[in-house]
């Protein structure tokens, strides 16, 4: 029998606030797939619905505004959470309304992955929404994750090199985010490079691991940025939560490598560490 007077356990709860993919290799199925196997409790906001799969985009509709705000009232005003994930955010009035609640209900750990692009090169944003996300989302992130496309996108430049992101991290950082991680898996290395940005700190960490040769890589970027709104949840500090979240993203990766599913990009394997 229980002990009526045990103390109740709690659970770590993360929001994402991001598109649907009804492939569910990407968007919200991603973010709560990682959130459910780092431990963590998922609770969504959709901003739109894809008509997805493996191959590409083939439809968006996006959810209103005023619908979104609704969706994450209803969880902050009562559940709460921990850590906050973004991702795809269609329009700049939508971005606008997201930063809005974010502010009003006091949100931390917030963990912005500005989505432009699909893996199959479907656009995901409206082009008025660029300039929105540096203005209203940055100043409010811990942590920003843009892919090299996405960081010349939000620069306005081109990125060739480590010596370019270092740079482009460094403007990114202007805009009042606590860090700034900039993927490098598009770039021409043997590796895979990201190059993390402590903007209060002035300093940068280089993190490389083993480029894994797979076309089932739809979803990285969700899954990795979800991955460190977990850990922050869970009480890691941004390099920390980057670091495991790099590993997790690696083992994810490879060990959905062996799988097929559709007949283009394919998820990695979220869930690695329960069952092969």
């Amino acid at each position: 029998m229980e002990n009526a007077h045990q103390t109740p356990r709690v659970y770590r709860r993360v929001l994402t606030i991001a598109g649907s993919d009804s492939g569910s290799g990407a968007g919200i199925q991603a973010d709560l797939k990682t959130f459910a196997a780092l431990g963590c409790y998922g609770m969504s906001a959709i901003t739109a619905l894809t008509a997805q799969n493996t191959v590409g985009v083939s439809a968006i509709h996006p959810v209103p505004p005023d619908f979104a705000a609704a969706q994450i009232a209803a969880v902050l005003e009562d559940i709460g959470a921990d850590a906050v994930k973004i991702g795809m955010l269609y329009s700049a009035e939508l971005i606008r309304v997201v930063a809005e609640q974010l502010q009003k209900f006091n949100a931390r750990n917030i963990v912005l992955d500005p989505v432009m692009v699909a893996q199959s090169g479907d656009r995901l944003l409206q082009d008025d929404a660029v300039g929105a996300i540096a203005e209203y989302l940055m100043p409010l992130a811990d942590v920003v994750t843009p892919n090299t496309p996405e960081a010349e996108v939000l620069v306005g430049r081109g990125i060739r090199g480590i010596e370019d992101m270092r740079q482009a991290a460094r403007d990114l950082g202007r805009h009042g985010s606590r860090s700034v991680l900039i993927k490098g898996g598009h770039l021409e290395h043997e590796d895979s490079r990201d190059l993390l940005y402590l903007a209060g700190e002035n300093r940068f960490v280089e993190l490389t691991a083993e480029r894994i040769r797979t076309r089932n890589n739809h979803g990285t970027g969700c899954t990795l940025s979800s991955a460190i709104a977990a850990h922050l949840a869970m009480g890691s500090g941004v390099e920390e939560a980057v670091r495991r979240s790099k590993e997790y993203i690696s083992h994810a990766i490879r060990a959905g490598a062996g799988y097929t599913i559709g007949r283009g990009h394919g998820p990695v394997h979220h869930f690695f560490q329960f069952w092969p």
